[in-house]
């Protein structure tokens, strides 16, 4: 489903050059459970963005379902984001002036979802991730665990093929972190979605069915 070629990323910082990834060969198939592991400054958070569409390789090529996404123009990149891939973030990156429903039926506006069809499924989303009741509260009356089950179901609002979740537990307790792993784990299971999570949490890591780390911008273990 997503192959990665010799991919190359460099930062420009003024006149200096910071080298994030340093060739990087990857394939990952439909209905892989993948973490991706690696000390701060690795590359660990630039890999997912490449593998997610959300910045371009200095060098080398990016694929999905075989087609070269690292030729493709902003908009069209845009698309393949909003149909084929769900992010989950650290940050939650929920939107503080809408309701719970309002931030998972977001991404559905901008596929062209009618109404009815958002706020049904928007709805049918907070249930299965247990927040049913909740959907009227905005992010700041929820608790990191509840928004981060938001975002989960945001992630999923398109019926993504794969989900990209960057420290999706980073700014939880281990108990609330390891319930959202374990939604995260039930939809890789249950509906086949392709699962990416980079991790520093080595008891997450050992969890996923691969295990890649990184280091220096290199894949150093599989």
């Amino acid at each position: 489903m997503i192959k990665l070629e010799n991919v190359h990323k460099i930062y420009k910082l003024g006149k200096a050059k910071v080298v994030a990834l340093r060739g990087i060969n990857l394939k990952i198939e439909s209905g892989d459970y993948i973490s991706i592991m690696g000390p701060s400054g690795s590359g660990k958070s630039t890999l997912m963005n490449i593998i997610g569409g959300l910045d371009r390789p200095t060098k080398g090529r990016v694929y999905i379902d075989g087609r070269d996404i690292s030729r493709l123009s902003d908009r069209e990149l845009a698309k393949i984001r909003l149909k084929k891939i769900g992010f989950v973030f650290q940050q939650f990156n929920l939107i503080p002036t809408l309701t719970a429903l309002e931030n998972v039926a977001l991404p559905m506006w901008f596929a062209g979802v009618n109404r009815r069809k958002r706020i049904k499924r928007a709805k049918e989303l907070l249930r299965m991730v247990g927040l049913e009741g909740r959907e009227h509260h905005k992010p700041r009356e929820l608790s990191g665990g509840e928004q981060q089950r938001v975002a989960i179901a945001r992630a999923l609002a398109n019926n993504p093929e794969v989900i990209l979740a960057d420290e999706p537990t980073g700014n939880l307790d281990t108990k609330t972190g390891r319930k959202i792993i374990e939604i995260l784990e039930k939809l890789n299971k249950e509906e086949g979605k392709t699962l990416v999570i980079v991790t520093h949490d080595p008891e997450i890591g050992k969890r996923a069915k691969r295990q890649l780390k990184i280091r220096d911008g290199i894949i150093i273990k599989e």
